[in-house]
């Protein structure tokens, strides 16, 4: 099983969208067996909490349904995963440091929009204080980044739906 952690700052609105738009492609083409995510956030802001509404009514209008509670990023996540995708820069530097901090390792840390195909820039901009609009310009960003990657995934690990 390939595990995939995408993380954002508070884990309301850009990384559990990311992994419930990656859950819906794994889904439709029949990969849960080999794929499976999960989201986090690099702050403790939102534990326990539900996505933004927001974040739960964009991913709705596409057929999407997110199920899941805002936690933190730990140690353990950091050995579970095989792909670590951050949001932005601030959060791959704050995962990069507990890596550190815990004398762990880790080669597969990226931004998610490395895998982008074609980006004007290297970060998803948090939506958190945007109305609808900047929820939809995310939502974007991740469908064409999650795309690439997930047939970078079935490259790298030789599958095939």
């Amino acid at each position: 099983m390939v595990k995939v952690l995408f993380v954002c700052l508070g884990n309301i609105c850009r990384s559990p969208l990311a992994e419930a738009i990656f859950e819906h492609k794994v889904k439709s083409q029949d990969l849960t067996r080999i794929f499976k995510s999960d989201s986090c956030g690099t702050s403790d802001y939102h534990i326990g909490e539900l996505p933004d509404e927001r974040t739960i009514k964009c991913a709705r209008q596409k057929g999407i349904e997110i199920n899941h509670r805002g936690r933190q990023i730990n140690r353990v996540d950091i050995r579970e995963f095989n792909y670590i995708l951050a949001m932005d820069k601030s959060n791959k530097v704050n995962i990069e440091k507990l890596i550190n901090r815990n004398g762990l390792n880790h080669n597969q840390l990226h931004l998610i929009r490395e895998f982008q195909s074609v980006s004007d820039s290297i970060e998803v901009p948090d939506p958190y204080y945007g109305g609808m609009q900047a929820f939809e310009e995310v939502y974007e960003i991740l469908d064409d980044s999650i795309d690439h990657f997930l047939e970078f995934l079935k490259q790298e690990h030789q599958t095939h739906a």
